[in-house]
């Protein structure tokens, strides 16, 4: 059978996670607030960027600090504004590397079945304003120290179809419905469960220092990983509570080591 670990949740700032063991988390998963004014409760999601991405350092600064030697970390991010346009992802990427950090690739997330046709931020079949539209996301991956993560005998649970799948750079994923999440900016349950997959073993600890209505969580317990999540907010601690509380074990006996 597997092991069900209970997430633990903590309700304030990630931009200092003494709770959390330096040198104890295997995976990072996460997706910041992109500041652009989304209405998320207690944060506030419009800041002037030099600010913003001070706050986003500290943050990737504690969690560098937290990962194990190998650990990884995966940020999905959408680049924002359309004039001028902000590659928010390229900023998050000299961050992280500015930390120390080594890059290991960009997954680009496309989410064209989920996308809308609207053209409304440029011009209609006319050279004077056309406006590219992101029908996609990116995944930026890093790891700490090492490329490799010691598996000291632990077991992987992820399937030959699922690798040979994860290991491309390109995944093809619909959204998660805000309305039905509670939260106004979910990703789906299949993003953290290729990411725990492909990045961890079994047993081991998953973080997520922007939690939100606590997916990642909710599919580190049924993969039986270990998970941490952050959030600010603590208004989301019902839904955070219920989706938690809901899982389904994702995984039968049949694991490779």
């Amino acid at each position: 059978m597997v092991r069900i670990y209970e997430p633990e949740i903590y309700f304030k700032s990630s931009e200092e996670m003494s709770e959390v063991q330096d040198s104890s988390v295997h995976l990072v998963v996460t997706s910041p607030p992109y500041n652009v004014g989304k209405e998320y409760g207690k944060y506030v999601d419009k800041h002037p960027l030099s600010r913003y991405l001070d706050f986003l350092n500290k943050v990737w600064r504690e969690c560098a600090r937290k990962l194990v030697r190998g650990g990884r970390i995966a940020v999905n991010v959408a680049d924002t504004w359309r004039q001028p346009y902000l590659p928010l992802h390229s900023h998050i990427t000299q961050q992280l590397l500015g930390l120390g950090l080594l890059m290991r690739g960009t997954i680009y997330w496309d989410k064209g079945a989920s996308v809308g046709v609207s053209t409304a931020w440029g011009s209609w079949r006319s050279p004077s304003n056309p406006t590219l539209r992101d029908v996609g996301e990116y995944i930026v991956i890093f790891c700490k120290d090492s490329f490799k993560l010691e598996s000291k005998n632990k077991l992987s649970t992820i399937t030959s179809e699922e690798f040979t799948e994860y290991t491309k750079s390109v995944w093809r994923m619909k959204t998660a419905d805000a309305k039905k999440t509670g939260h106004p900016s979910p990703f789906p349950e299949e993003l953290p469960y290729r990411l725990i997959q492909l990045y961890t073993y079994r047993g081991d600890t998953v973080l997520d220092p922007f939690l939100g209505s606590g997916t990642t969580c909710k599919v580190a317990k049924a993969l039986g990983r270990r998970s941490i999540g952050y959030e600010v907010d603590e208004s989301y601690r019902s839904i955070i509570e219920k989706r938690i509380a809901g899982y389904q074990t994702l995984l039968d006996d049949q694991v490779s080591g």
